[in-house]
């Protein structure tokens, strides 16, 4: 009975420890194969390091942000649409043996407009070869209708000739995680390309129910983390009362918040259900925090600049090719876009 009591109380010891050290616990439901919490700790820091101001250091990968679990990375293009304020890249990833395909979110001065605009947002466009799916025309022209969908594509074409036919992982953080969710589905759809992997932070909803069963059928793996109280993900509205009329997300959720009493706390990172708005995970918040939309598990997704579509660049350095709009694609090489990923294999054509 003496030990018994010894191992309770050294069991509850250990508890304690954990927990005032804040561990982040994993809540694996209903298998442990859905979310790779490591990876997610990877590719934030690429969702974080397109938030680098100068685009110099982005192409380099010399950025403060471009270090710690991301080190090594091979950038291969930049494609800054200056008429829109969009940015993506596209690199080579050794450790995960992976092309990487980040969109850059909203900025953060333009935040709180950003915000009230999506209360008001409706559902205004057909998705295309997808009966009754219809999707937010803002965030699927942002990846469709710029020179963002082009270079993406290209990007992914020299990486894959370099690399061989390896994974494809698109992820982006705010407004850059409802285009990378378009980019990932348009991969599959129209450019029948295999492996390809969604992981996105603080992503908006960006269309119906119906739109959300198509994506869960193309892209069973993909993660949304949310976190904490981020308002984002609670917009543009979903109302449960109207469920085919409304925005839905799409699966899967996972939920990181903090768990416990005073010292007490720890981070769960939770596996939410597959319906795409479990009311036990970020639904069973009130989802009111600007704060939580820029931080995801750790890493700060501030933008380094204030203006609105501030570009900092070495132009005698860099070679570059700038269309009439200013339009800039920073390229490890130059060289002539090959016919069949971005022409043979469309099935339709921008709206």
């Amino acid at each position: 009975m003496e030990r018994r009591a010894l191992l309770k109380t050294a069991l509850l010891a250990c508890l304690l420890v954990v927990c005032s050290g804040r561990v982040p616990m994993v809540i694996q439901q209903p298998s442990t194969t859905i979310y790779n919490s490591t990876l997610a700790k990877t590719l934030v820091e690429y969702a974080a390091a397109i938030y680098t101001a100068d685009l110099t250091q982005l192409f380099t990968w010399t950025c403060d942000r471009c270090g710690d679990l991301i080190e090594g990375f091979e950038m291969m293009d930049i494609i800054v649409d200056v008429e829109n304020c969009l940015e993506a890249y596209v690199g080579f990833a050794s450790d995960i043996n992976a092309v990487i395909v980040v969109f850059r979110g909203t900025q953060e001065n333009s935040i709180q407009n950003w915000i009230e605009d999506l209360l008001w947002k409706q559902l205004d466009l057909d998705y295309p070869g997808m009966p009754e799916a219809m999707v937010h025309r803002g965030f699927y022209s942002a990846y469709h209708n710029t020179t963002i969908r082009d270079g993406i594509v290209s990007g992914i074409q020299k990486t894959r000739k370099l690399h061989g036919d390896v994974p494809i992982m698109v992820t982006g953080h705010s407004m850059g995680a409802a285009m990378a969710s378009f980019c990932a589905l348009d991969l599959v759809v129209n450019y029948g390309l295999d492996d390809v992997k969604l992981m996105t932070f603080g992503q908006p909803r960006v269309g119906n129910a119906a739109f959300a069963s198509y994506f869960k059928r193309y892209l069973p793996h993909a993660i949304r983390v949310t976190n904490a109280n981020d308002i984002v993900p609670h917009l543009p509205p979903y109302f449960s009362f109207f469920p085919q009329k409304t925005y839905h997300h799409f699966p899967r959720e996972v939920w990181v918040h903090d768990v416990g009493l005073g010292s007490l706390v720890y981070t769960v990172e939770q596996i939410c259900d597959d319906s795409g708005e479990d009311p036990a995970c970020s639904r069973s918040v009130s989802g009111n925090s600007i704060q939580d939309h820029i931080t995801y598990l750790g890493v700060s997704m501030h933008a380094e600049a204030w203006s609105s579509c501030r570009i900092v660049m070495d132009y005698a350095e860099l070679r570059y090719k700038m269309d009439l709009h200013g339009n800039v694609v920073l390229s490890k090489q130059q060289q002539q876009q090959q016919p069949g990923l971005s022409d043979q294999r469309r099935r339709h054509s921008a709206q």
